[in-house]
């Protein structure tokens, strides 16, 4: 994948998201498609800090369109496309899911190093760290459920993330999302909430 990263454009009314399909959590939204490619790009560095040196964009090559949603505009990506339900080989799959386990540990290590307070919004909005920590954990139960993986409440996260791990890695789908793109949508979850909580926290440092 050196030399060449296919991106696809999700194009809301408020929001465009531009996504590579290959790297799961490296994804940024722009007021059109234009502006959500620079804000990806803008985003190397810090996804790589995550991914390791196995990571190398090169050009950026756009493969295709979805129309967004009120998802999309309330901003998160939320478009399944046609490229997500292409045959999803083992190798691939296992691929993803360790990708995916990178993202899980550099979030735990920044919510780690974090202050359970952090800088609010200019109105005052914005949730505290401990608050970010059970609103992801949360999410990924859910999203489980549309991969066929159903996770009791209050299983411990390891555990949740276990069962998911294993399921993308079978690289079939017992539910409405295909693997490729739940894994997809589970990184850009987790990676866009720790950088936030980075963010926040250098703020009010």
């Amino acid at each position: 994948m050196a030399g060449e990263t296919s991106v696809y454009l999700e194009v809301g009314r408020t929001w465009t998201f531009a996504c590579a399909l290959d790297w799961p959590g490296w994804c940024r939204r722009g007021r059109g498609p234009e502006a959500a490619i620079e804000e990806l790009l803008r985003y190397v560095p810090r996804y790589a800090a995550v991914v390791g040196g196995g990571f190398q964009p090169g050009r950026i090559r756009v493969i295709g369109e979805v129309p967004g949603s009120a998802t999309t505009d309330f901003g998160a990506p939320g478009a399944i496309g046609e490229w997500d339900r292409a045959d999803l080989a083992r190798k691939e799959a296992t691929r993803l899911a360790g990708l995916l386990e990178r993202l899980w540990t550099a979030f735990d290590r920044t919510v780690t190093t974090a202050p359970a307070a952090l800088r609010t919004g200019p109105r005052g909005g914005g949730r505290d760290r401990d608050a970010i920590v059970e609103h992801v954990r949360e999410a990924e139960r859910s999203y489980g459920r549309k991969l066929g993986v159903r996770v009791p409440p209050r299983t411990p996260w390891p555990e949740q993330r276990a069962a998911l791990a294993q399921a993308i890695r079978s690289g079939n789908s017992g539910g409405d999302w295909p693997a490729r793109y739940l894994v997809r949508r589970i990184g850009w979850h987790v990676l866009d909430h720790a950088w936030e909580i980075e963010d926040r926290a250098e703020e009010w440092s």
